[in-house]
């Protein structure tokens, strides 16, 4: 049987990097790797379902599960996983000190219902008890139209200018987002001052190590070839497994980090052997979070389980099995 031929979108990272350069590659199928940005992607791929397998927005695609669009079927891959204390931002004169202070407050995100928007709603809510309808939200250009959540104020961003400018003339008092504002140390700081800190001490409580993004597969061709979810699984955990062994070299470094060792023992030291979980059960507390603060954001239609999102012949069984022999 001749291997398929398809294509993968998704971001260039140290755990995808060995799907570029064919150090890890999926059995039966002959790949093209397009390494684009999430934005892009996610755009292209749930408007348009440009490519045969791609990286997600796991909201977005939650979010579409629970509206009953089963264009896609996700295996338990997270490319991105990111805590979002450190991504929100305060001028540098703000006397706001406390997340608690935030209620009655406006708040820049560049999307509503993006992940790390969700997540960072989800500890306001559950750590520092500021609901999402205690704010009043300013959105730049979503991905797809959405409701507003009923009770929430959702404003669009005006245009001509930017939320990293509205945050800087006073006009937001934060603003949560996934790149780093060029006023960061100048006119700009964090809210969390000591956001490592703070971040490790909400792992330890809480066992979530946020998850942004899936990968998913056109449902179509998960039904005529289920095999390729496996497949898929078992290269994307190869890759991941090789990027661990790069930075853990003291050979010659191959990350420019003088320290990047000692970063990894002391990183273990707080998750266990594995950091990057790709399982269901082993990212099952952060998976719960997700779909629970997405159901009381207002976001999905109805709660969805964590385990309906899944291809189902990607299951423990397989993550022990790759485990006990080397694979994982």
């Amino acid at each position: 049987m001749p291997n398929l031929k398809l294509t993968l979108a998704c971001g260039r990272y140290d755990r995808t990097q060995p799907l570029i350069d064919g150090r890890a590659t999926p059995q039966g199928v002959d790949l093209t790797f397009l390494p684009l940005n999430p934005g892009e992607t996610f755009f292209r791929m749930i408007n348009y379902g440009e490519f045969d397998v791609s990286e997600m927005s796991l909201s977005s695609y939650t979010i579409l599960r629970s509206e009953g669009d089963t264009r896609f079927v996700a295996i338990p891959v997270f490319p991105s996983r990111v805590f979002r204390h450190n991504a929100v931002y305060l001028r540098a004169d703000s006397k706001i000190e406390r997340p608690e202070e935030l209620q009655g407050k406006r708040i820049g995100v560049g999307d509503y219902q993006m992940t790390a928007a969700v997540w960072v709603r989800g500890f306001l809510m559950h750590e520092y008890g500021v609901h999402p309808e205690d704010v009043t939200w300013i959105s730049g250009r979503p991905v797809r139209a959405i409701k507003p959540p009923e009770g929430v104020r959702i404003e669009p961003l005006p245009a001509g200018t930017t939320l990293e400018a509205m945050l800087e003339r006073g006009e937001i008092d934060a603003l949560a987002t996934v790149v780093i504002p060029a006023g960061l140390g100048k006119t700009m700081r964090r809210l969390f001052r000591d956001f490592r800190k703070v971040e490790t001490e909400y792992f330890w409580k809480t066992g979530i190590f946020p998850i942004m993004h899936t990968f998913v597969l056109k449902r179509q061709l998960y039904e005529q070839n289920p095999w390729l979810a496996v497949s898929f699984y078992r290269a994307f955990c190869k890759a991941r497994d090789l990027a661990y062994q790069i930075t853990y070299d003291t050979n010659a470094l191959t990350v420019s980090l003088p320290w990047i060792v000692d970063e990894v023992e002391q990183t273990h030291k707080i998750f266990g052997p594995q950091i990057w979980d790709y399982s269901i059960e082993g990212s099952r507390p952060t998976l719960e979070a997700l779909v629970t603060y997405l159901d009381e954001q207002g976001l999905t239609r109805r709660k969805m389980s964590v385990d309906e999102l899944f291809a189902p012949n990607i299951g423990p069984d397989l993550a022990d099995y790759l485990r006990a022999t080397g694979e994982d």
